[in-house]
């Protein structure tokens, strides 16, 4: 089970030695009011100080030992070889909805024209705003239809959240398919990546799920508790047949999860994912969105001795029975967002209160905005890294969702 060099990921909180960022990017610039509905937006970052921000992100990594690696270099560093670009080319504009064959022509040739990878694939990010490129030939009915629309091939603002198009379960991955079409172009960039990078093309990585299949899952949904347990969320973003998919494949391979847990959350935006309403923060200690503390529908998928077989029993549960069954601790602890129900928990939830990632046991990452449960935090003994946040969290996500864990210390139990 243990692979230092390459994926490993058996919990929540084994300390972290290599993670996967996005650079917010001239995307951010593509927002507007009018398209924020379509983008997945609530409103507009400025993408200088979001930088700022997520500079200050990057560096607590680095300042604590962590080998941050960025999206943008990783998919540059992979199209190694003319027919390998020319195929991810071919695969982005293809996904890109462009209609009329002489525009896709005209699109695939301008990005062919940019000197670097790296150059390339900041434009792919970007979007290509409808004055960058003149009419090509004939114009059709669909580009007179289209006039009123600002784009040729549509931004990419969300990449900054890198926990959402893959998942990094145990040594794997699941290359995932997005709910909405706005992100569906976001998992090529993974595709290529642990298909093709010299880090990874040599290690034979498992895909549990894979973004060419039926039903929608997002990263988001995916937490893994230990190295026997995995909780998914059926949300308004990931399918409950997503989650028989993934669980046939992970139960199929020689991993050592023996139960995922598919929690049933509201489908809603506030819990757009079920990285947003709980987070591991220590052995037995979570953040909680204080709406999720009742009685829920969780069903255990239970790994039996058939391979790749599994059996489904329904329970209806408090979160820290389920929890405490699973983990096979006699109690957990609930760190509630914004201390309780009402006007503070409202208003940091908003703002990814409960949405942490952990450095290692004990240690997380935090927006400072969220000061009510940041205080809550340090009191239970938690150890925390604020970041700023004023624009960062315009996008809905903290700092789970804008980081994948690539690798983590597995963790020794006492």
């Amino acid at each position: 089970m243990m692979n230092p060099n390459g994926l490993q990921v058996y919990s929540e909180i084994g300390r972290l030695k290599k993670v996967l960022l996005h650079r917010p990017g001239e995307e951010i610039e593509n927002l507007t009011p009018e398209l924020m509905n379509r983008l997945l937006f609530d409103d507009i970052p400025y993408l200088k100080v979001a930088r700022e921000e997520h500079d200050a992100f990057a560096k607590v990594f680095q300042d604590n030992g962590v080998e941050v690696n960025y999206l943008e270099d990783l998919i540059a560093e992979s199209l190694f070889d003319n027919s390998r670009k020319e195929a991810f080319i071919d695969e982005f504009v293809k996904e890109a909805g462009l209609k009329n064959q002489l525009r896709i022509e005209q699109v695939k040739d301008y990005y062919r024209s940019f000197e670097t990878n790296r150059a390339m694939i900041d434009k792919m990010m970007a979007g290509i705003r409808r004055e960058e490129l003149k009419p090509s030939g004939l114009r059709t009915l669909s580009d007179l239809v289209d006039m009123n629309y600002p784009f040729i091939v549509d931004p990419l603002p969300n990449l900054y959240f890198t926990r959402d198009p893959f998942s990094t379960v145990g040594s794997g991955i699941a290359l995932n398919k997005m709910r909405t079409p706005t992100r569906c172009r976001e998992t090529i960039f993974s595709k290529y990546i642990f298909r093709y990078h010299k880090d990874y093309k040599n290690l034979d990585i498992p895909f549990w799920y894979d973004r060419d299949m039926a039903n929608a899952i997002e990263g988001g949904d995916v937490l893994v508790l230990s190295d026997k347990v995995i909780a998914i969320g059926i949300s308004q973003r990931t399918d409950a047949d997503a989650i028989e998919i993934f669980a046939r494949n992970v139960f199929s391979d020689g991993q050592p999860f023996q139960t995922i847990l598919a929690f049933d959350i509201p489908k809603t935006r506030a819990f757009m994912h079920l990285d947003t309403v709980f987070t591991m923060v220590d052995h037995s200690v979570f953040t909680i969105h204080p709406e999720i503390e009742g009685p829920l529908t969780v069903y255990s998928l239970t790994r039996s001795d058939k391979k790749g077989d599994y059996k489904i029993e329904r329970e209806y549960q408090t979160l820290e029975t389920i929890l405490s069954k699973y983990l096979e601790v006699d109690s957990v602890k609930l760190i509630r967002c914004g201390g309780k129900k009402g006007i503070d928990a409202g208003r940091e939830q908003w703002n990814d209160g409960s949405n942490t990632l952990a450095l290692a046991p004990g240690e997380v990452i935090v927006y400072s905005r969220n000061h009510v449960t940041n205080q809550l935090l340090e009191s239970e003994g938690i150890k925390i890294h604020e970041i700023p946040s004023s624009e960062l969290s315009r996008g809905r996500g903290g700092p789970r969702c804008m980081s994948m864990p690539l690798n983590r210390d597995l963790i020794i139990k006492k």
